[in-house]
């Protein structure tokens, strides 16, 4: 069966009348027949019954009738879902986005994305690395990002940046006063960490004990605006990636930078290794060169 056959069948089903169905298809009268008896030898048996007066279906048709809406529907969902991927002009792009990066660079990509491309429609999920990780690998979002996932991770990876982690104390803290600090004069007050899984936690702690050294985590949050204020009205310190250090300080905290050792990570985009709408290609576009642009921690 063919969609031109189907779609002839449906308009002689609908109006019972092959003369009106030509005017509804814009088909001459020979070539709506054609159609139909193609359709009828393809299925091996008559699919109406025509008089000179009435066009009636047979039982056949009838079963045939519901059958030939849903392909018809399917298929014209199909050509508009290919029509919005090929468009940059509409479309969709749904992504990720880890914390870090959802509350402090990502709105200002969007608004200029939604400057180029108004008319594309933009979904965000803003959740913890981890879960980033496995909406793309579900196929729930088209893009992710996140920090450098594991090599055994099956996902692309396409480097932005490479974020450095800074020290974040109260504003009346001695270390408020100075440029920078180390982990060992850091880790002397009282921690306030998110909470596991969270990757900036695990990463904190790995690499602490890399050197020897433990996180004495006091206070946990799963939100990195509740640390900033947290330590803004003087619970503790934290520390965050440098991405973050202007939330922290609207939150009324301080960011400093942390050595002994640095910590950093590559943040990046995550994409499966199907083929990208035209939508998500003009998002990436927007992103990296926006990336390239804005004063971003290195």
């Amino acid at each position: 069966m063919t969609v031109r056959q189907l779609r002839a069948f449906l308009a002689v089903a609908q109006t019972l009348s092959f003369a009106q169905a030509c005017e509804r298809l814009h088909l001459s009268q020979s070539a709506l027949s054609l159609a139909i008896k193609s359709l009828e030898e393809r299925l091996g048996g008559r699919l109406f019954t025509r008089t000179t007066r009435s066009v009636r279906l047979t039982p056949e048709g009838e079963a045939l009738l519901p059958l030939a809406r849903r392909l018809l529907a399917d298929w014209a969902d199909a050509e508009r879902a290919l029509q919005r991927r090929f468009a940059v002009q509409q479309g969709e792009v749904s992504l990720a986005a880890m914390p870090s990066f959802a509350g402090n660079l990502l709105p200002p990509v969007l608004r200029r994305f939604r400057e180029q491309h108004p008319n594309i429609r933009i979904r965000v999920h803003d959740v913890i690395n981890e879960r980033v990780i496995d909406m793309v690998q579900a196929r729930r979002v088209e893009i992710g990002i996140a920090f450098e996932p594991a090599e055994s991770v099956p996902l692309l990876f396409t480097p932005l940046y490479r974020d450095r982690f800074v020290a974040v104390v109260p504003a009346d803290d001695a270390l408020a006063e100075t440029d920078a600090t180390d982990w060992a004069a850091l880790l002397q007050r009282p921690f306030i960490a998110l909470q596991a899984p969270s990757a900036v936690r695990a990463m904190l702690e790995a690499r602490l004990a890399e050197h020897g050294r433990t996180l004495p985590v006091e206070i946990e949050s799963h939100q990195l605006a509740t640390v900033g204020r947290m330590v803004a009205c003087g619970l503790g310190v934290s520390a965050v990636p440098a991405l973050c250090a202007r939330q922290m300080h609207e939150l009324g905290a301080r960011c400093i930078a942390l050595r002994e050792p640095i910590i950093e990570r590559n943040v990046g985009l995550l994409t499966g290794n199907d083929e990208r709408s035209s939508a998500v290609n003009a998002f990436c576009a927007t992103l990296q060169a926006a990336v390239g642009e804005f004063d971003l921690p290195v």
